[in-house]
């Protein structure tokens, strides 16, 4: 169904090698930059959930995704930010821009309860991991915690922009498919 291909091989008193390969397409960094230049980007309508512990890295987030015609709401740690998306309709959030280090409760934990809640429409919400670290260690821990794309601090606004349009466009791309198997 997915157009994959699932190998096996096995071996008496040795053992079993087990090989699953899916179809599975990242934009590239170049597909990124290839994409709509930043004043054609409309986010109008589309609501985000910023986390982040530190007030003003807060403020000055808010008031950039505003800018691009972002709703935006906001939590200082990975606590707060689970009950905002717990307590929201699916649908509600389009995406999360989520802090990796952070008091209380860190952004992969974080990422990781709400890809674990029962909603499933709730747990797919995209997740953008902000950090410090640009390590490719950090990295590969935010992707497995459940993250959908990794912007290191401090942030380039055009490079953000592009994210979160690649981003949406995908979500709005498989709305559309969604919408057209009912």
């Amino acid at each position: 169904m997915m157009n994959g291909r699932i190998d096996l091989q096995s071996e008496l008193d040795v053992g079993t090698e087990v090989t699953i390969n899916l179809p599975f397409h990242l934009p590239t960094l170049i597909e990124i930059e290839e994409e709509d230049p930043i004043e054609n980007f409309n986010f109008s309508g589309r609501r985000i959930l910023v986390v982040e512990d530190n007030a003003m890295n807060r403020d000055i987030a808010v008031e950039i995704l505003e800018d691009s015609g972002f709703f935006v709401e906001s939590a200082k740690d990975g606590t707060f930010a689970i009950e905002m998306v717990r307590n929201s309709e699916p649908g509600y959030y389009d995406l999360i821009l989520m802090d990796l280090q952070m008091p209380v409760m860190d952004g992969y934990e974080a990422t990781r309860i709400i890809r674990s809640l029962e909603n499933t429409k709730l747990a797919e919400i995209p997740i953008i991991a902000m950090t410090a670290n640009a390590f490719d260690e950090d990295r590969r821990k935010a992707f497995n915690a459940g993250m959908n794309a990794y912007l290191t601090k401090p942030v380039v606004i055009p490079e953000l922009l592009k994210i979160l349009n690649v981003i949406v466009k995908e979500g709005d791309r498989r709305n559309k498919a969604a919408l057209e198997n009912v």
